[in-house]
């Protein structure tokens, strides 16, 4: 973003813009915050009111079905009127669907939360789609890195805050997890500025371009079809069923396979070991992953990420302790740190200025098509007793993304 020039050589000069990121950092930071204080608990939350492991991997998938359908249509609404108003509609349905959550006393009641949450899901997209309005190519991976900043402080701060309410009862985490969606939508309201890039163009010519809806596949195809992009997105895909896969049953994981103190590990120990993850992300994220990519390339940093991941998905399968497994944690934060954002920024450089609304549409429907199949899978392997095998086929998935990587470019290398 260039900064404004006086009309005049005595003219007084002007103050320099603040920059749009840091409002944005805060939004995601808070917003979450509050899905973090949720991880850890939902699945013990639903086993509570009598879910099994497959049920819990069902109501996990219903918040992505929901968001599949309802993100390009948020999308469009976001690249016609802006992002502001969008953001400001998805946090209020998030905080609509905590608050379902916490009066929930039967499992009906839990999918009916955890879909009016998923339809009204489009904030971290509009996050990215927001980065990309504003920043240019060579500054949007580091850009990018903010939210990998913010998912990094969420994980530190919002699983220990509810492993400590859970022991005041289930509903005291989730009634946390409300009043940070509020301080949210207070954020965006009062901090994002009103008037954003995207308003200087029309909604079909706008610097983040159209969104599709989620009956265009047709359209979305020619995007597989390009070279070196189709790779990207592929990896991408491979990404969110891997991580999805972890996220949606670690913890039931770690209830079967762990113990601590005499007992089962629980919603406290969970939510505590996802912080420690978040404290390694945190240190990586901070600093460290611009300084990867300024010296590897983000096409390398990919690389090492998905390499790191499937070593250290595949060894969580055979640990038998908390220590073992916090150990692993801490050899994959050195490497994975930069996957996330090297990756989303490569992927936005092979499309066209107009066409970023789209591509980041098309990757949160990707994600959504992942969010949706491996909780599900995660939740029958876990129910009949297949943990190792969860563990390794999180693995073997960032294994299969490794050989998608395109080729190496003039560009792809050091920026």
């Amino acid at each position: 973003m260039s900064l404004p020039q006086p009309d005049a050589v005595d003219a007084p000069p002007k103050r320099r813009a603040a920059s749009p990121l840091l409002p944005i950092f805060l939004i995601v930071a808070v917003d979450v915050l509050g899905f973090t204080i949720i991880l850890p608990l939902l699945p013990f939350y639903s086993e509570r009111l009598g879910a099994s492991p497959t049920v819990v991997g069902e109501i996990i998938a219903i918040f992505a079905v929901f968001q599949l359908i309802s993100g390009p249509i948020l999308g469009q609404l976001s690249d016609r009127f802006g992002r502001r108003p969008v953001l400001l509609i998805s946090q209020a349905g998030t905080l609509a669907g905590f608050f379902m959550l916490a009066y929930s006393t039967s499992i009906w009641m839990l999918f009916l939360a955890r879909a009016i949450d998923g339809a009204t899901a489009g904030n971290l997209t509009t996050a990215q789609a927001y980065i990309s309005d504003v920043t240019s190519p060579e500054n949007r991976a580091k850009s990018f890195a903010i939210i990998g900043v913010a998912f990094g402080f969420g994980f530190l701060v919002g699983p220990a805050i509810s492993g400590y309410l859970a022991h005041y009862g289930y509903q005291a985490p989730i009634f946390a997890a409300c009043a940070l969606s509020f301080a949210s939508i207070l954020c965006t309201f009062f901090l994002l500025p009103r008037r954003e890039a995207i308003h200087e163009h029309t909604a079909e010519d706008g610097p983040a371009g159209r969104r599709l809806s989620l009956f265009s596949w047709g359209e979305y195809a020619q995007y597989f079809h390009r070279p070196g992009l189709s790779r990207l997105l592929i990896q991408w895909l491979l990404f969110a069923i891997s991580f999805s896969t972890f996220i949606a049953g670690f913890a039931l994981f770690a209830e079967r396979r762990y113990w601590w103190n005499g007992h089962r590990v629980g919603v406290r120990e969970v939510g505590y070991i996802f912080a420690f993850n978040g404290f390694l992300g945190i240190i990586m994220q901070g600093g460290v992953v611009g300084r990867m990519v300024r010296w590897l390339g983000e096409r390398k940093v990919v690389q090492l990420g998905f390499l790191t991941a499937l070593a250290g998905y595949a060894a969580i399968g055979f640990t038998t302790t908390v220590g073992q497994l916090l150990w692993i944690f801490g050899f994959t934060s050195i490497g994975g740190a930069g996957l996330r954002p090297a990756l989303t920024s490569m992927i936005t450089q092979k499309a066209g200025k107009r066409e970023q609304g789209v591509i980041m549409g098309l990757t949160q429907s990707l994600t959504s098509i992942a969010q949706i199949g491996a909780p599900v899978l995660a939740g029958i392997l876990i129910d009949h007793q297949f943990l190792t095998t969860w563990a390794i086929w999180a693995g073997v998935l960032c294994g299969l993304a490794l050989l998608f990587t395109p080729p190496a470019e003039p560009a792809d290398v050091k920026t």
